[in-house]
């Protein structure tokens, strides 16, 4: 015995609901652009460059204590967050200072990075000194990650690469092994999911760090892959039936495919789910970008991908057609 989430043979009609998941996704899709463009991104510090301590102390640590001994260090801005376990039950903290910029070099010198780098360790050290001053030698730290302006950028630039080569990838995929429709809609949602996943951070201010762009390579394949299963069995079907209207044969191929779908995505949020409760503050942004990815890539290649089938249209080839082949309508 075991249980089924979805039974083997489902009748949804989604592509009769098309239109209103086009209408939600370019609302989806507008305001994450205008997100974006007016609340930004709230760049962590492997983006912007900065110092990030993570200390734990055998007793409970006074945060407001903390937070204006830090502040009357006079580093900038200062973030002091508390870090609890599952109950609720403080385990320590972390404290964000932004990027330091040396005050006796000229901001154009060609090693002002370096005078900066030297800065920001310095005001890391500082801040280490302070706290154990406050919360006594029982202070431990656990993690202390100092990056300068040059790496920040650097990292910067290679993330959006690498995000863009993804999408180049997958293309060049989808356009060898299907005709240009198919490359054209898979394309179409890997664009809808990493905007719409980029919209979201942008209008929760979750942190977005480096750990945020292996989420969204994972979004990317997760997503396209689930697309590929669809697309597989529309092409298996456009051979199958030669006479069945086109939406017939997409509600039929994406019925075919939803027990493995949804079955995917639950067991895979279920993993997620575990490392959003287990996983700590680190893991926290890359879990909840991951499960936001997976809910919106299912949707998309059942809404986005397919549907998009029928407004270019595809190729009947029927000259693939095995012989003998069964031609049911």
């Amino acid at each position: 015995m075991y249980l089924k989430l979805v039974p083997d043979q489902t009748n949804v009609p989604f592509t009769k609901v098309r239109y209103y998941a086009m209408v939600l996704s370019a609302v989806l899709m507008v305001g994450s652009v205008a997100a974006l463009f007016t609340i930004g991104l709230n760049f962590g510090i492997d983006f912007r460059g900065g110092a990030t301590i993570e200390i734990a102390d055998s007793d409970p640590i006074d945060i407001p204590a903390v937070r204006e001994a830090v502040g009357d260090l006079g580093l900038g801005n200062v973030n002091v967050q508390a870090i609890r376990d599952i109950t609720g039950q403080e385990e320590g903290a972390v404290i964000f200072v932004e990027q330091q910029e040396a005050t006796d070099v000229d901001p154009g010198a060609e090693d002002a990075d370096e005078a900066n780098e030297r800065a920001q360790q310095e005001a890391s050290v500082l801040v280490q000194d302070t706290l154990r001053a406050l919360l006594g030698d029982d202070m431990i730290v656990r993690k202390v990650d100092v990056v300068g302006p040059t790496v920040s950028g650097e990292l910067i630039q290679k993330g959006a690469t690498a995000v863009a080569l993804a999408i180049a990838m997958m293309l060049i995929y989808i356009w060898l092994r299907f005709e240009w429709q198919f490359s054209m809609g898979a394309i179409v949602a890997l664009v809808h999911d990493v905007v719409i996943t980029l919209g979201m951070f942008a209008v929760t201010q979750l942190k977005f760090e480096l750990a945020i762009i292996a989420a969204i390579l994972t979004i990317v394949g997760y997503s396209m892959n689930d697309t590929v299963v669809v697309y597989d069995r529309v092409r298996e079907n456009l051979r199958k039936y030669k006479s069945k209207p086109l939406a017939d044969l997409l509600d039929l191929s994406i019925n075919d495919t939803l027990s493995r779908t949804v079955m995917t995505s639950v067991t895979t949020l279920l993993a997620l789910a575990s490392l959003a409760v287990f996983g700590g503050e680190v893991l926290r942004g890359f879990t909840l970008a991951m499960i936001w990815g997976i809910l919106i890539g299912t949707y998309s290649s059942i809404f986005v991908a397919s549907p998009f089938l029928l407004a270019t249209g595809v190729k009947r080839d029927w000259s693939k057609q095995p012989s003998g082949a069964a031609a049911a309508t």
